[in-house]
């Protein structure tokens, strides 16, 4: 017989004891394996954050070199018009590319339905199959 099915005294342990060993061992086990996951979200999530922060970093950049290119653009333009002319092309251009995006959002977001129609149906033929089986 195995060391570990016999008691300190050296009797036989009972199944009841076994069991209950086995429940407290897959326990411990269950315990551990949710640590290790939240200790692998954890260092995941710390890197998402890092890399969310360089993103927004980018865009911000990225904003300010757009700001530089429509200034670069108005003073093209102001090579064969007035500044103040160069100003109004590249704010009419800006407007127009921002009604188009909007324009463009909009439709978008008509499309959306609203709810999710095949998950509802699912679960409608999952009743309809469970009620028709009891």
């Amino acid at each position: 017989m195995a060391p570990n099915q016999l008691n300190n005294d050296g009797t036989e342990r009972t199944i009841g004891q076994l069991v209950a060993d086995a429940t407290h061992d897959v326990s411990t086990i269950v315990r551990s394996e949710i640590a290790l996951a939240k200790a692998e979200i954890a260092a995941d999530a710390k890197r998402a954050a890092a890399g969310a922060g360089m993103f927004a970093a980018a865009g911000f950049v990225a904003l300010l070199g757009l700001i530089f290119l429509f200034h670069t653009i108005v003073a093209v333009i102001d090579i064969w018009l007035p500044e103040w002319a160069g100003y109004l092309i590249t704010t009419g251009l800006l407007f127009l590319v921002a009604a188009v995006l909007g324009l463009v959002g909009r439709n978008s977001m008509k499309k959306i339905k609203g709810k999710p129609e095949r998950t509802i149906k699912n679960a409608q033929d999952t009743v309809t199959a469970v009620k028709s089986a009891s």
